[in-house]
Order: C-alpha cells, then structure tokens, then sequence
C-alpha cells in the first residue's frame, strides 16, 4: 500500500441496523418522543451489518455499538466491529464518540475517532492510522452512513 495522506478517504460504508437490546427504555421509543431518557441515562447494544464500497477498504462491515443515551441527551458511541474485505482479510475496528440528534428529526450526526488494526498481510498498513470519521444516522430507517478519513 502506497503512503496515505492526512485527510485521505479511507472508506465509505453504510449499515442497517440488524438488532437492539435494550436495558429498561425503547430506543425507538425515545427516538418517537413517547419516553424520556431516565436520569441514569439508557443503554443500547446495537448490531449493524452492511457494506464499505473503498476506496481503500472494499468489503464486508459488521460490529455492534455499545450506545449509551445520557440523561442529557448525549449519545456516547462505542463500537467494535470488523471489516471483512473483498479478498477474505479481516480489520478490526474500534470506535468512540458522538452522536448528535438534531432538533425534531429522527436523524443524529456522527462523530468518531476510530482505529484498525491488523495481522493480515497487505492490511498491516492500517496499524498505524488514527481515523476521523463522520456521517450520519437516520433512527426511524436504521441506515448508517460513514465516511472515514486518515487524520
């Protein structure tokens, strides 16, 4: 792999959300307003799957996020997930930050810092990269959009 410049696109994936389990509250049911985020917050474990077209990883993506909704709104994001390339190779990835809902709107703006990591040949590129990640999550379809980027 050639050398990857600060800010380059790395990946551009888009995930469904294929499950939630939920511990006391609905997300859907604070998404619609009809529930309040209690005052120790709410936790989710959210599985997602879906895909990453490239340009420098091409393949299949699926991990969970281990959301946690403060009590003030917040949503804390940690995500562990993998990426299965094309070729068969496996990266892990890890993930944490925010997700910002906007105001009336089932839509939430993301913000991660994320890391990869590695074994396999022709990926161990991916060690050494902070990513910076941005995009967007539509809670009333369950769509992930993500666009990561070599900081």
């Amino acid at each position: 792999m050639s050398t990857i410049e600060v800010g380059e696109l790395l990946f551009d994936y888009t995930l469904k959300i294929t499950n939630s389990t939920e511990y006391g509250v609905s997300l859907k049911s604070l998404m619609a307003g009809s529930a309040t985020i209690p005052p120790e917050g709410a936790r989710f474990d959210v599985a997602v799957e879906g895909t990453s077209p490239g340009p420098k990883l091409k393949g299949k993506v699926a991990g969970i996020d281990y959301l946690w909704v403060r009590a003030d709104g917040r949503f804390h994001i940690h995500v562990h997930a993998d990426i299965t390339t094309d070729d068969g190779s496996r990266i892990a990835l890890h993930a944490e930050g925010v997700a910002r809902p906007r105001p009336g709107s089932p839509i939430a703006d993301l913000r991660e810092n994320m890391t990869l990591f590695s074994s396999a040949k022709g990926y161990t590129w991916v060690n050494a990269l902070q990513v910076w990640a941005v995009g967007t999550v539509d809670l009333a379809t369950g769509v992930i959009h993500v666009k990561g980027y070599s900081a």
